[in-house]
């Protein structure tokens, strides 16, 4: 991706958080735990894009999980409007959009770890590559399931607008298999384009 393109995702992201920020977000705390990342990534990609430009592919995707995470953190995953909608139509018993949170916590991170360990490792596409990247993203997603449970200990409260839980007892359990499919289905649905993305990006890397 060009300097003009990736700039042009960074400001619309920065944009949403900020018109996130401004317009009263329903518990400021939960903002800040959810958008967190989205800072902590803009700041990472800052600092390294001279030296490791990302291909379009993966800069679509991180730049739509930012939108997800800043739509989470401004409505809480379980008052989300997109996902009420969601639950309309598909019949659900509970918003969704948490589900589709996790979700792209497997699917994007995915690409991001091929991208990662194809560029800077010796590893080529194949079982292994396979089994390695989903091992990672299923280790994020309990990674993250252990970061809300320290905060929910820590509030006193147990946090349910953080933890998303909505009741159900299986919470956890079913994000992190949300993540494991995400993870599952970027590789077997994405690893030709990207591919192909990644031979152009050779020269220039």
């Amino acid at each position: 991706m060009n300097d003009r393109a990736a700039l042009a995702l960074l400001v619309a992201v920065l944009a949403a958080l900020g018109y996130s920020a401004f317009t009263h977000p329903s518990d400021t705390d939960i903002w800040l735990l959810e958008t967190g990342p989205v800072l902590i990534g803009a700041v990472l990609l800052l600092a390294t894009w001279r030296r490791f430009r990302l291909t379009t592919l993966l800069c679509v995707l991180l730049a739509l999980h930012a939108l997800l995470l800043i739509g989470g953190g401004h409505y809480t995953y379980a008052e989300v409007p997109f996902g009420f909608w969601m639950q309309e139509v598909g019949g659900f018993e509970r918003n969704p959009y948490d589900r589709l949170g996790h979700f792209a916590q497997g699917f994007v991170p995915a690409i991001l770890t091929c991208e990662i360990l194809l560029r800077t490792s010796p590893l080529q596409r194949g079982k292994w590559l396979f089994f390695l990247v989903t091992c990672v993203c299923l280790a994020f997603s309990a990674f993250y399931e252990l970061i809300e449970w320290q905060v929910a200990v820590h509030t006193g409260d147990g946090s349910p607008e953080f933890l998303g839980t909505q009741g159900d007892p299986w919470d956890a359990q079913w994000d992190m298999t949300f993540a494991l499919v995400g993870a599952i289905l970027a590789q077997l649905t994405l690893a030709p384009l990207h591919d192909r993305q990644l031979a152009a990006l050779e020269p220039a890397a």
